[in-house]
């Protein structure tokens, strides 16, 4: 079964019991690393059989796959944030975004009607300070050094999110694909929570792992970002995000940017 997932330490973290004989396993797995857009679009297709995803892009690959309770990517307090230089106005700026299918270029098209170009999420800072766009949103742990280059935040998508629903925002997910069968899909189900309970349960060990894909980070703040999105929330979705993940597609129908999927969440319960 291959297994993908990106080059995040949040993911590394999360994946890293499975991925080194740290639980028992009934399937084998076959690890593969790309970055988020990327697994986006190669879902649209049904290329990994389990594949990280953006919430946004799963209205497109809702007839392939199913999402998964566990592995979900959550902020509580805290999500993508749109940064520039100096103030702008959104609405007369270009801002780069990581990609059309991200959940955090969906809720920027909810918050603002801005001009976007895409960009790799890893360049998107650096062009930002370059001037070669106007702003920039940001997701990963370029949330938490923007201000060390200089940058200002110019938009806050949890504040706004959390303004206008008052619930945790889902961004990122684990998807597995329909044709595996129920049995296979529950029993990766059952892999994963154990994999993200594992690496929550030996935070450190689990951080020496992740650290391959640290960017330059130091390791408390390699720890304080894998810990704002492997949380309970990763564990299993309560019922609360279940409902934040309905919202955001009914709020995104409503706007006509796409159509909102069944919400077909494979649960420990199921």
């Amino acid at each position: 079964m291959r297994v993908a997932h990106t080059p995040d330490a949040d993911d590394a973290f999360m994946f890293y019991a499975m991925l080194n004989g740290k639980i028992p396993l009934s399937f084998e797995v076959e690890n593969v690393v790309e970055d988020i857009e990327s697994l986006n679009r190669k879902a649209l297709s049904g290329e990994y059989e389990v594949t990280a995803l953006s919430l946004h892009a799963y209205a497109y690959v809702a007839d392939r796959y199913r999402l998964l309770s566990a592995g979900a990517s959550v902020g509580n307090g805290y999500g993508p944030v749109v940064v520039s230089r100096e103030n702008v106005s959104l609405r007369n700026a270009t801002v780069a975004v990581p990609g059309k299918l991200t959940t955090a270029n969906l809720l920027l098209k909810l918050a603002v009607d801005a001009k976007t170009v895409e960009m790799r999420f890893d360049r998107i800072l650096d062009a930002v300070k370059k001037g070669e766009v106007q702003a920039g949103l940001l997701i990963h742990e370029a949330q938490l050094s923007y201000e060390e280059h200089g940058l200002k935040k110019v938009l806050d998508l949890y504040e706004w999110w959390h303004s206008k629903t008052e619930l945790p925002l889902p961004l990122g997910v684990n998807a597995i694909r329909r044709d595996l069968g129920t049995e296979l899909q529950k029993e990766f189900l059952k892999a994963m929570k154990e994999s993200v309970k594992y690496a929550l349960e030996h935070p450190e060990e689990a951080l020496s792992y992740a650290e391959r894909y640290a960017r330059g980070m130091s390791r408390e703040r390699l720890k304080k970002f894998v810990l704002m999105y492997v949380n309970d929330y990763t564990l299993e979705m309560p019922e609360e995000v279940l409902k934040a993940m309905d919202l955001l597609f009914e709020m995104a129908e409503n706007r006509g940017i796409v159509k909102k999927p069944p919400m077909d969440v494979l649960r420990d319960v199921d």
